[in-house]
């Protein structure tokens, strides 16, 4: 570990039952060169080996993130209690499933300085694997990216802030002078990485976020168990009205496939070829731009047909996780917690009805044909 006479970082990695990750996490962090830093695991409660693969690392600190407040996630407790043993100027709060690419600490902290933010996020680089990650992932951080444009988060006159607590680097003085994780309004939520970036904005400092993968990536779930319980933690706190986006995400998957069947019926079956050729154009402006969209969030274009397969699964998991947190029956690695309150609407164009979009759709081309047969 690269110490010195001044330690620039802490790094705080909250840790429950992570054997399957950690090591690789912590080879990478050890690796950081050209910055002083220290690394803190906070194991909490672990029932695995998490515990003792974080002690077999020399220069790695290890705690017990302690008793569950009442009113907490396990998460923020663990956070906060890495908090209060650390010295860094710096605050580098990071998952057990990343992995960090060398040097990208000290260029982290250098950008942070750069851009005069209190706050620095990065959203990793999403390993994927498997049918489940490949169709879903790319739908949930294309509407990510779409939610939260880097410009207006980054902006000092917008309102709308955004982080990931995946990465998520801040000046030790700012993250004491907002409360921490102790803060009520993060203590308690599901969503703790953009309730810190709102309150680090809406307290007139400077926060920066962009897409991080030349820094750090990461795989989240490694199956679709895992896949469903995390997204349903939190999917409907990131999209309000869940309900509205998940009608419009499965408008557009069905779409697709009505346009085409209503190009075949024109043409093979009612000879209106000329006709046939409007729904046809209208699903490839479809797919087109949801191409645009899943190139906006950093996955290969080759991703497009199996994401495109992945929406009506995104609307199953923000309407699952709207009714939990409804319900305030939010599980999450052996925990049940009460559920908070959306962190942000969404735009002006999901309050239209999904339904109602798609019903005026399908009609396009049975208009048409009205009017020239």
């Amino acid at each position: 570990m690269n110490a010195g006479n001044s330690l620039a970082v802490s790094i705080i990695v909250p840790a429950r039952n992570e054997e399957a990750c950690l090591g690789a996490c912590l080879e990478s962090l050890l690796a950081q060169t050209g910055i002083a830093f220290e690394i803190m695991v906070v194991n909490d409660d672990s029932t695995d080996r998490t515990s003792q693969i974080a002690r077999s690392f020399a220069g790695v600190k290890v705690i017990e993130a302690g008793p569950l407040p009442d009113r907490w996630t396990g998460k923020n407790n663990a956070m906060a209690a890495g908090a209060r043993h650390t010295k860094g100027k710096w605050l580098l709060f990071t998952d057990a499933d990343t992995v960090h690419k060398p040097g990208s600490l000290a260029r982290a902290v250098a950008e942070a300085e750069q851009h005069g933010a209190a706050l620095l996020s990065y959203s990793p680089e999403q390993e994927i694997h498997g049918f489940w990650e490949k169709a879903v992932m790319p739908v949930i951080f294309a509407e990510l990216a779409a939610t939260y444009p880097q410009a207006k988060v980054n902006d000092p006159a917008s309102p709308l802030a955004a982080a990931n607590g995946q990465y998520l680097l801040i000046a030790r003085a700012p993250y004491d002078a907002v409360g921490g994780h102790a803060n009520p309004k993060i203590a308690g939520s599901l969503l703790e990485d953009v309730a810190m970036a709102r309150l680090v904005k809406a307290s007139g400092r400077k926060i920066f976020f962009r897409y991080g993968g030349d820094a750090v990536r990461t795989r989240m779930y490694r199956t679709f168990a895992q896949l469903q319980e995390g997204w349903t933690k939190n999917l409907a706190l990131l999209f309000s009205p869940a309900w509205s986006v998940a009608c419009w995400r499965l408008s557009e998957f069905i779409l697709v496939p009505s346009m085409v069947a209503a190009a075949f019926a024109f043409t093979s079956i009612g000879g209106f070829y000329n006709l046939g050729l409007q729904p046809v154009l209208l699903a490839l402006a479809v797919l087109f731009l949801f191409w645009r969209r899943i190139r906006a969030a950093h996955f290969p274009a080759s991703s497009i047909a199996m994401a495109f397969c992945g929406l009506p699964i995104f609307a199953y998991l923000l309407l699952r996780s709207a009714r939990r947190q409804k319900q305030r029956t939010v599980a999450w690695k052996n925990r049940t917690y009460a559920g908070s309150q959306p962190a942000a609407r969404a735009s002006t164009a999901y309050q239209i009805s999904g339904a109602a979009i798609l019903f005026l759709a399908v009609q396009i081309p049975f208009f048409v044909a009205a009017i020239f047969i």
